[in-house]
């Protein structure tokens, strides 16, 4: 699926890098931080001493922490001063800006010098910052890639190896002027019949011929996209540019895989590749459960008349309980307990069977179909929430019947699991709400795994957004 964009899980450096970008790419966030108080006291006619000084070290190593390394890339032709305009990574930039700007004003309330800090000065700096760290980023990006125009000894590269992957690749080095990097060609000893026919010219000669033209064209780096194994082929390949000085990197092709928050990490100094991980580790999953307490939190206190309006209504047209209870599959596949307005004059557990509601079904209450098409039913989910069972997104948590039923029928069904539940998710926005058949049930897992290997605060906000906009337009839901 296209909809969203492959994430970017690097950490934004290359090794193929000079050293002034590593240095700007690490330090341009923070420098940013601190020019922009100096501009905010010089504005306020307050002096960069004092609790000012202590302010710009905190503010050095929240954005330092909270921002990571400037995501800065690749840009082309005009396509670098229209970066200028892109309001989408000023966006990421403000949310994280307020992630600081929580850290820093929770040390100063708790060791209780807040009140020694001018609130105009605390306000400006707050309001500028995001703003100079938008233009400081889409700047330099800009001014790296003229510059990188004019590398006067660019890198020499070949690829052993004319597969798919090579030509990715190759794609990938010549496309990035950052990375300096000129590829001369491929080294391939299958016939031209196993080749993809586009790197057919490339090719430069067999493996055994490596050697020689590294020692005849000064070629300073090697990458190797055949298999990791030590089958001799492999070996032989890797004696042979011992007698050089040559940089030489495999390319593993985890592009077979069905990847889900595709990372590298260490165990210790064991180097692992996570094939299927959650998208909320370290960090993340501390932004994602402040971001759910929060919104949470304040949803419940602006409804709170709205819950005791429709608690009054259920009690008033029907018999039965106000919420109604279903156990449901939670984290890692766990039972969570789920709470939702009652709407139908039965309570299935879903456990053993589930039917999925219908429209003009016979169980549903007149006031429970109001509910329903208005997704009030939904409410009581915030609790949910802010007791940590589920989040405000994620893929919708399904009867413990329709998991089982399903599990059989859809590869990687499961790993949607992987994270919490959500009261809304990526599925339901785009219009796979509901369904119990087995396509419709592909599609929706197919978009909870999509969700999954894009997540961002940005795309929590947009799924919130448009689920707002189709709760007052959806005329299908029953």
């Amino acid at each position: 699926m296209d909809r969203l964009k492959q994430a970017n899980r690097s950490t934004g450096l290359a090794a193929a890098e000079p050293s002034f970008v590593f240095v700007i790419k690490v330090l341009l966030y923070p420098l940013i931080t601190v020019v922009s108080l100096v501009i905010c006291l010089a504005i306020c006619h307050e002096p960069l001493y004092g609790q000012y000084f202590l302010l710009a070290v905190l503010g050095f190593l929240g954005t330092a922490d909270f921002l990571d390394i400037a995501q800065v890339a690749r840009a082309s032709g005009a396509n670098g001063l229209h970066r200028l305009f892109r309001l989408r990574p000023l966006f990421e930039i403000v949310l994280r800006w307020l992630l600081v700007v929580a850290f820093i004003w929770g040390l100063l309330h708790l060791s209780k010098l807040s009140q020694r800090f001018d609130p105009q000065v605390l306000a400006l700096w707050a309001g500028i910052t995001p703003v100079l760290l938008w233009l400081g980023k889409a700047v330099t990006e800009y001014g790296l890639w003229v510059g990188g125009l004019h590398q006067a000894h660019p890198r020499k590269a070949v690829v052993v190896g004319l597969t798919d992957l090579g030509l990715r690749l190759e794609e990938e080095l010549t496309s990035d002027s950052l990375l300096r990097t000129t590829v001369m060609g491929f080294f391939e000893d299958r016939t031209a019949d196993r080749l993809p026919a586009a790197g057919l010219p490339r090719v430069l000669g067999k493996p055994a011929e490596l050697p020689e033209f590294i020692r005849r064209n000064d070629v300073n780096v090697v990458y190797v996209t055949l298999p990791m194994t030590r089958h001799p082929r492999i070996i032989d390949l890797l004696d042979s540019l011992r007698d050089s000085t040559v940089s030489v990197y495999f390319v593993p092709d985890l592009f077979v895989f069905n990847l889900i928050q595709a990372r590298f990490d260490f165990v210790n100094n064991i180097p692992v590749m996570a094939i299927c991980e959650s998208p909320f580790y370290g960090f993340h999953s501390i932004v994602k459960r402040l971001s759910d307490i929060v919104i949470s939190g304040a949803i419940i206190a602006l409804i709170a008349p709205v819950l005791i309006a429709v608690a009054i209504g259920i009690r008033m047209t029907s018999r039965g309980s106000i919420i109604f209870k279903q156990r449901r599959y939670g984290l890692d596949g766990k039972e969570i307990v789920v709470y939702k307005f009652r709407s139908m004059n039965v309570t299935e557990d879903g456990d053993k069977e589930y039917h999925q509601v219908s429209r003009n079904d016979t169980r549903v209450t007149g006031f429970g179909n109001f509910l329903r098409k208005t997704s009030l039913d939904e409410l009581p989910q915030f609790f949910n929430v802010l007791e940590g069972s589920m989040s405000i997104v994620g893929p919708r948590p399904h009867a413990i019947a329709v998991n089982e039923q399903y599990r059989r029928l859809i590869p990687s069904y499961m790993v949607r699991h992987k994270v919490k539940p959500g009261i809304t998710g990526w599925a339901q926005v785009n219009g796979y709400r509901g369904g119990d058949d087995l396509e419709s049930m592909k599609k929706r897992i197919d978009c909870d795994l999509e969700y999954l290997r894009h997540w961002s605060l940005r795309l929590d906000l947009v799924i919130m957004l448009k689920t707002f906009s189709l709760v007052l337009s959806d005329r299908r839901a029953y």
